[in-house]
C-alpha cells in the first residue's frame, strides 16, 4: 500500500448537497480497496480561470492508502465522474525534498592541467 493525495475541484452547484457527492466518491475509493486517511474540504473558492464555463469550484482533498495497481482504475473513474471538474493524483512517497547547497568549495580540474582549480561558491569570497 502506498500513500496518495487526490485533489479535486467539484462543480459549484453541488454546494447545496455536497455530502451525497462526497459519499459517492468515497464509495468509489473503498470499492477499489483504498483506505481514506484524511479528508479536507476547503469549500467553494474562486478559480484562477474558468473550468467548464464555471468561475467557482469546491476544493476537496483526500489522503489515501491504496495499492499502486488500483490508481489507474481510480483515475479512469474520476475522469468520467460528472461532478468532478478537475482532479490531480499525487504519490506522497515519491516526493524528494530540496536541500540547500553546501558551503564547501568544489574542485574542478582543468583539461590540460594536472593541478585542480578551486571554484568559489556563491556568497563566499
Amino acid at each position: 500500500m502506498r500513500n496518495y493525495e487526490i485533489a479535486m475541484v467539484l462543480h459549484p452547484d453541488l454546494e447545496i448537497d455536497l455530502a451525497t457527492t462526497l459519499e459517492k466518491i468515497e464509495a468509489v475509493f473503498t470499492k477499489y480497496g483504498a483506505k481514506i486517511t484524511k479528508k479536507d474540504n476547503w469549500g467553494k473558492r474562486k478559480l484562477a480561470y474558468q473550468l467548464k464555463k464555471q468561475d467557482w469550484g469546491i476544493y476537496v482533498f483526500y489522503n489515501l492508502e491504496v495499492e499502486p495497481t488500483k490508481i489507474n482504475k481510480l483515475n479512469q473513474v474520476l475522469l468520467i465522474t460528472e461532478e468532478v471538474m478537475r482532479y490531480l493524483i499525487v504519490s506522497l512517497e515519491n516526493i524528494r525534498y530540496i536541500t540547500t547547497p553546501s558551503k564547501t568549495p568544489q574542485v574542478k580540474a582543468k583539461e590540460n592541467d594536472k593541478k585542480p582549480e578551486l571554484i568559489k561558491s556563491e556568497g563566499s569570497e
